[in-house]
């Protein structure tokens, strides 16, 4: 072909390799070369610069030209399907929901869906209360970013005793592979920066803020995601006119420096002081809470960054509440006199103690605080508990003198602590901060080291009076007295509650504080029930397979009653198959309370949840106990179960722990006693309860009636078109075949792949440096895979292999459908005939797939939307939507049939510019709708953040402004000012550039622009009726040229349905125009306060005399998806009669083979299998 011959509009083969390309202009460059600007088939515009030398390769395209029709049916359909699932999440919006082991919340689902996937970027904080799942709403929020290659790269940031829980969570629910951050990782990094060379990975909160370190490596690397939970601990404080930022709060600013979206996760965002609660939301933009907010207390409006669920409110898709009621009951004991006079003289050893500590400087003595308070604690656990503990106190510091002894002769030190490094910033929280099982390590070597003692005379004298105190506490022990464990016998023995309707004991959950007291409770208690495996243990020793274990048995195993735990267990263990708990030792942190009784009161219990508190009133801190319960319980009566969920935060300016101190200090004087109640008292009062409830509610979400039925449709509508397992199955399973795979079923939808092609391994290693959405590598075999969720494990039989879920994000699938796309791709363009076997007219149609998107104006050109839609076309121009996957109705056409429609093949309609004409509906009708759709959604979004930051950055310049004049007016009557005026100045042009730059920011993200429409492929379509027609066939049974007949029966059939559903009281929407799997929804009224579920009505009308009913596999698939939700009505049409409806409730039983694009059913037996209803 001659340069000269290129020409605009000509379809060239040769300027792109294995592609052809359409030119958009050609212009000379001298006599021997030429610029050329063409178009791809991908909507891609290229340029590039012909020579002679290039004239060989050039040719008009005929064969494999866009529109030639001349594609290989069966080639078009699996390519058309690959690109289909390459971007699935824009087929199946809920995704997740359908790829992982979950079966979410209708609170959940709005969280992810509606409050969090839209926002880009996303900054927010997930406040739902404790228990709502919210580590679920993360997972798949992360799932829904990774499969829309959204995100690559994500960090959780968690308290430490919270890290490996969110590692099993993520790969137990979602299958996704995070790494615990530690120090091997840094030793082991092959860059020298372990968070650049893993993209997901789970770290310890305390780990990164104590680390200057490891927060330089953080400031060097680049995150999609970061997820903060536990969030509130990332705090800071106004201090008069100064912030008191802690590590954390530097951490929290660091990390949301670093990454696009940033999720923090908190049930208590707000401690009650609103400057510190806009301090706390400054991490998520810095301009619009900068400052102090100078009117005074200033409420800020934060609906759109925050969200938050109240437990008592959440609902389940019947509309019945999700968690029922929880009450609270006070056991007391009477101390017996032997345990009085333990009790006395041991408090007064440690408030002694605590005295001495006064003296001690900041750091020790919070540590033998902190001892002292562990002794006391056990004091009030069991006999056992102080005995050992004293027992080993008394040891350890008898080993102290000794070696103190040396190290003097030695001229060494003396006393110097050393333990305490391990503690957090404060000691108090290291509960928190450490893994359960360091922190009670860590606790024993408190307790029976940390002293008071400063010479070792003092510490002689301290082991003296600690020999006493344990050869009382070992004469209780053997003298069998005990009237707390009394107390919890006569509980067991006596209470109804306890028992069930087999009369033996229910499962109970009992917490105590310590491991000597777990012991001793485990062989009492197994005594009283005569069984050694009826009581099960977790606490801090206990591994984390040993824990899983447990929890397995205690949940499943009819002789496990009794599950004994410490606070290990009372994070992240989820036993709501209990309802019945006791805390045998009571948490001095309220927020523990909560956290115990939530690891029953959780999503799943179905029983109201009984709680005993033991309490022995005589004791000082049991009297500060046994006010805050009688006042809970009054409270509950007003409130109901929400005053639980608030304990942790009633207690503001003193803390419960600062009160039972005191209380064991001062509390022999009646007046302290007495103030000690007032206070428990105050913290909770009705109407302080309720301005807590009311401040919780800043960006509260409450889920009408209305919005949990539009939701529940959205979530059917999405199940019913979802990929997973159907269409994702027969796909693979024709394509890898294609690529010399084989999938051998093993057992009930579970298969084996011995062999993995090298291509797609090969396939595998390319796309991992370009578009990766799983972290792990295809290997060369797989022992099970599966398609559907349930089938991952099997049910009865634990020790058959795991199966490796394949979905749209799946490795494997991903190289398959890569190689497909490929290997096909341009088939698409090329087009192909098919023939629709249950199309009965004799009018052929175009079938186009639309690619459209929406982007960010400026410079990033970031995609923030976008949509693929198929569309039909006939002759007269009529334009329809053609659904979701019309393309699997559809057969590739025979030779023989080809040659019959050849004339149809060649008609001038579709020889005209096809393209223009699928392009002009595109931006008459899709382009518009979608873009509308996002501009509106991100303007109300942008402008809604540009007023808040305007006027706090605003307000900000005018209030320094006021202090320049001020101070300038100040110094020239010759005052003494301590603020220098150019730094006030300098301030004030600061914050104005800031302003400036992030209006601009915001302004540019405002703008979004419509990307081009791109036609990706197309198809003409002929339908099975003229082919009949054309082989001669009598019109009736096979074919009709009337199309008004045709309709006219389905709207008989339509109408008779609606009416039969209305005159059952059903209220009928149609929805038959969506092309969402189903006709009409029939909404089944509210029965006992519960949303019943709603019928989805697949109609089909045939004329009297016709024996067979057609469904397509798209209506096959469809029905399988909804299962039993998933109606079929067949009316029988005679004129203007009609009979039925006849209701078929599933009606199919299997999926049809990836070939098979229609199923004729035998009408008389499926009228067999009909119901009047």
């Amino acid at each position: 072909m001659k340069l000269e011959q290129i020409a605009k509009g000509a379809q060239i083969s040769g300027i792109e390799p294995g592609k052809v390309v359409r030119v958009v202009s050609a212009d000379p460059l001298g006599d021997n070369a030429v610029t050329v600007v063409y178009k791809a088939d991908d909507g891609r515009l290229g340029e590039r610069v012909l020579f002679r030398s290039n004239e060989a390769e050039l040719h008009i395209a005929s064969v494999g030209r866009p529109w030639s029709f001349d594609a290989d049916g069966a080639d078009f359909k699996l390519a058309a399907e690959a690109y289909r699932i390459n971007l699935a999440h824009l087929f199946d919006p809920m995704m997740a929901v359908h790829t992982s082991n979950v079966e979410p919340l209708p609170h959940q689902i709005t969280a992810v869906y509606e409050s969090m996937l839209p926002r880009q970027p996303l900054r927010y904080v997930l406040a739902d209360d404790p228990g709502a799942g919210k580590t679920i709403m993360a997972g798949l929020l992360i799932r829904e970013l990774l499969m829309r290659a959204d995100a690559a790269r994500i960090l959780i940031v968690s308290p430490g005793s919270l890290v490996e829980q969110w590692q099993d969570e993520l790969f137990e629910k979602f299958g996704l592979s995070f790494t615990l951050f530690g120090r091997d990782l840094m030793d082991q990094s092959r860059s020298g920066n372990p968070f650049d060379d893993h993209d997901l990975l789970v770290a310890r909160l305390d780990q990164l803020s104590r680390s200057e370190e490891l927060q330089e490596k953080i400031r060097n690397s680049r995150w999609d995601l970061i997820v903060v939970d536990e969030a509130h601990k990332l705090s800071a404080t106004w201090f008069g006119t100064k912030i008191n930022e802690t590590k954390r709060f530097k951490l929290g600013q660091l990390l949301g420096s670093v990454t696009r979206h940033f999720l923090l996760m908190t049930a208590t965002p707000h401690n009650g002081k609103e400057e510190d609660f806009q301090l706390f939301m400054s991490l998520l933009d810095s301009d619009r809470f900068f400052g102090k907010f100078r009117d005074g207390a200033h409420k800020v409006d934060v609906t759109d960054l925050m969200r938050r669920m109240v437990k008592e409110d959440l609902l389940k898709f019947d509309g019945t509440r999700l968690f029922p009621e929880r009450v609270a009951y006070t056991a007391n004991y009477k101390l017996s006199e032997a345990e009085a006079q333990l009790y006395n003289d041991v408090t007064t050893y440690v408030k002694e103690e605590m005295n001495r500590a006064d003296q001690l400087d900041g750091k020790r003595k919070g540590t033998v605080g902190f001892a002292l308070t562990a002794l006391q604690r056990r004091l009030a656990s069991s006999p056992e508990a102080i005995y050992q503990s004293l027992k080993r106190r008394r040891e350890k510091l008898k080993r102290r003198i000794e070696e103190e002894k040396i190290k003097q002769r030695g001229g060494g030190k003396s006393l110097a602590e050393t333990y305490a490094d391990k503690a957090s910033e404060d000691i108090w929280d290291s509960a928190d901060d450490m893994a359960p099982e360091d922190y009670e390590e860590f606790e024993e070597e408190v307790v029976d080291q940390a002293t008071a003692a400063q010479t070792i005379a003092e510490l002689e004298a301290e082991v003296f009076t600690l020999g006493h105190l344990e050869e009382q506490a070992k004469t209780l022990v053997h003298s069998g007295q005990d009237r707390k464990w009394e107390e919890l016998r006569e509980l067991l023995q006596n209470t109804p509650e306890m028992r069930g309707p087999d009369g033996l004991q229910r499962k109970l959950i009992i917490f105590t504080e310590h491991r000597d007291t777990l012991n001793y409770l485990a062989d009492r208690i197994r005594g009283l029930l005569g069984k050694h495996e009826a009581v099960v243990m977790i606490h801090g020793g206990v591994h984390r397979e040993d824990r899983r274990k447990v929890q397995e048995l205690f949940r499943n195993d009819k002789d496990t009653r009794v599950l004994l735990a410490t606070d290990a267990a009372g994070e992240g263990v989820n036993l709501q198959n209990a309802h019945l708990m006791v805390n045998y030792d009571l948490p001095w942190n309220p927020n523990r309370l909560e956290q115990r009784f939530g690891r029953i009161h959780r999503i799943g219990q179905t029983q109201v949840c009984h709680l005993w508190n033991m309490v022995a009133a005589e004791t000082r801190e049991g009297d500060v106990f046994q006010k805050l319960f009688d006042k809970i319980e009054i409270e509950r009566k007003a409130l109901g179960g929400r005053v639980f969920d608030i304990l942790g935060e009633v207690f503001d300016g003193v803390s419960l722990r600062d009160l039972l101190i005191e209380a064991i200090r001062y509390g022999e004087d009646p007046a302290r006693k007495e103030h000690l109640r007032e206070v428990v008292a105050g913290a909770l009062e009705t109407e302080k309860l309720r301005e807590i409830i009311k401040r919780n509610a800043l960006a509260e979400e409450v889920m009408s009636e209305e919005r949990l039925f539009a939701l529940k449709e959205e979530m059917e509508k999405a199940e019913a078109r979802k990929l997973q397992p159907y269409f994702i199955r027969s796909f693979f399973a024709q394509a890898f075949e294609r690529l010399g795979g084989d999938l051998r079923p093993r057992g009930s939808g579970r298969y084996e792949i011995t062999f993995v092609p090298a291509t797609i391994r090969e396939r595998d290693r390319q796309i991992s440096g370009r578009d990766r959405r799983n972290m792990n590598p295809v290997v060369t075999k797989y022992e099970r895979v599966c398609f559907e969720k349930n089938k991952v494990r099997v049910e009865d039989k634990p020790n058959e292999a795991v199966a490796s879920l394949l979905h749209p994000a799946h490795p494997l699938m991903q190289s398959v459908v890569d190689l497909m796309i490929e290997q096909h791709r341009g088939k698409l363009k090329q087009g192909a005939v098919l023939v629709d076997p249950n199309d009965e007219g004799i009018d052929p149609k175009l079938l186009f797939l639309i690619d459209h998107s929406v982007k960010e104006g400026g410079e990033s050109g970031l995609v923030v939307s976008r949509r693929l839609q198929f569309v039909t076309i006939d002759r007269h121009g009529q334009i329809c939507n053609a659904g979701w996957a019309p393309h699997l109705d559809l057969n590739p056409i025979e030779p023989d049939q080809r040659a019959m429609v050849a004339s149809e093949i060649d008609a001038d309609w579709i020889k005209k510019d096809l393209e223009v004409a699928a392009l002009s509906h595109a931006s008459d009708k899709l382009v518009p709708e979608h873009f509308e759709e996002v501009r509106e959604r991100r303007e109300r979004q942008i402008d809604k953040n540009l007023a808040a930051i305007h006027e706090r950055l605003v307000k900000e310049i005018d209030y320094w402004s006021d202090r320049h004049e001020k101070l300038k007016t100040d110094l020239s009557v010759g005052k003494d000012v301590r603020l220098p005026l150019e730094n006030v100045r300098r301030t004030i042009d600061e914050l104005t550039v800031r302003l400036e730059t992030r209006t601009k920011g915001l302004q540019a993200m405002r703008h979004v622009v419509s990307g081009m429409p791109v036609v990706v492929g197309g198809a003409l379509v002929i339908p099975a009726g003229l082919i009949a027609m054309r082989s001669g066939e009598a019109e009736g049974p096979t074919w009709s040229a009337d199309a008004q007949a045709r309709a006219r029966v389905e709207k008989v059939a339509m109408e008779a349905v609606r009416k039969a559903e209305e005159a059952k009281g059903h209220q009928v929407i149609d929805v038959s125009a969506e092309k969402c799997g189903w006709d009409l929804t029939a909404i089944v009224p509210v029965a006992e306060g519960k949303l019943p579920q709603a019928r989805h009505i697949e109609v089909k009308g045939r004329s009297k005399g016709q024996s067979t009913i057609t469904v397509t596999r798209n209506e096959i698939l469809y029905g399988l998806n909804q299962a039993d939700k998933f109606i079929l009505a067949i009316v029988i049409v005679d004129g203007d009669d009609h009979e039925g409806p006849h209701y078929v409730r599933n009606p199919f039983t299997q999926e049809p083979d990836w070939a098979v694009t229609s199923i004729n059913l035998d009408l008389a037996s499926l009228l067999e299998r009909a119901q009047a209803s």
